[in-house]
């Protein structure tokens, strides 16, 4: 008996088209009528030669959020070489993501590669940095929800859920009960670098970071939001090491940092990397971990270019 692709893939445009799939995987590939809910569609002009002679178009069509919404098409049943090659057919704007259908299955889609762009209402969940503590302006998080909601202010939401203190643990055990009533689309996590404290130096505190980043993206898929992790930032190890008794060291930083990487890449999740605005500059940070008010401007910054 042959058994079934292992996996599916959402496709609202040009992958649907049998011309395009005989291309790509040199046969038409089983697929199903399906529907993404709280999404909409926009024009996306494509300039790679390859893409348009296979599909015979030079604008294709990009996923956006918003509620009430629904973008129909199919579900492609998959191989891992099918699915490769439709990866190597999707140009750089497209990022291979997990989504919750209508049905309720998840499914691969490729969305927009800047996550916060097309975002509509963000959820920020993690520690005393995205919470903004030593910067009365509300830190990186606060300049990212008054821009975000000042390019549109009926549709435009930021919720900014961050506890100063926090572990990745508890961010992953706090974070279900606080998504429902607020009907994110995207979900930041900016969190880890207290776990790194509380650890010692052999890394053991390394091991749960996994399941608590699994947790996340889990609570996630299920209310239809998109994860976003970003990395820790730069600190300065000789203020920062014996901040409130506990032990913050750029080594472990830079563990954790290597570590949220690996994770999500292994599971195609966003992961912004937030190092370098501030490495190296110690008058950006008030007390050798959190930013100042220029830090967290400089880390607004570097996150827009980034991820919007």
């Amino acid at each position: 008996m042959t058994e079934a692709p292992p996996h599916s893939l959402f496709s609202f445009g040009t992958l649907r088209d049998g011309r395009v799939q005989a291309a790509l995987f040199g046969r038409t590939v089983p697929h199903a009528p399906a529907a993404l809910a709280g999404h909409t569609t926009r024009p996306l002009r494509i300039t790679d030669p390859e893409v348009i002679a296979a599909s015979g178009l030079e604008v294709h069509l990009a996923l956006g959020r918003r509620i009430g919404c629904e973008v129909e098409g199919a579900v492609l049943a998959l191989t891992d070489r099918d699915l490769t090659a439709a990866d190597d057919y999707e140009v750089d704007d497209y990022a291979r993501r997990r989504v919750l259908l209508t049905s309720g299955e998840s499914a691969w889609a490729y969305l927009d590669a800047r996550p916060l762009r097309p975002a509509e209402r963000i959820v920020i969940v993690g520690d005393s940095i995205a919470y903004g503590r030593c910067d009365a302006g509300g830190g990186w998080a606060g300049r990212l929800a008054a821009t975000h909601i000042a390019a549109d202010e009926v549709e435009h939401r930021v919720f900014n859920l961050a506890v100063p203190g926090s572990t990745l643990r508890e961010v992953s055990e706090q974070t279900p009960a606080l998504l429902g009533a607020r009907l994110p689309d995207t979900l930041v996590v900016a969190a880890g670098i207290n776990d790194t404290a509380h650890g010692g130096d052999d890394g053991a505190w390394l091991d749960g970071l996994g399941q608590s980043l699994g947790s996340l993206a889990a609570t996630a898929l299920e209310c239809g939001a998109r994860l976003v992790v970003l990395g820790p930032t730069w600190l300065e190890e000789e203020r920062a090491r014996a901040y409130d008794g506990l032990s913050f060291t750029e080594a472990k930083a830079l563990a954790l940092r290597a570590a949220l990487r690996a994770w999500c890449s292994a599971r195609h999740v966003d992961f912004v990397d937030l190092w370098e605005p501030l490495q190296g500059r110690p008058d950006l940070l008030a007390d050798g971990l959190h930013p100042t008010a220029e830090g967290h401007q400089a880390v607004f910054e570097h996150l827009m270019a980034t991820a919007s």
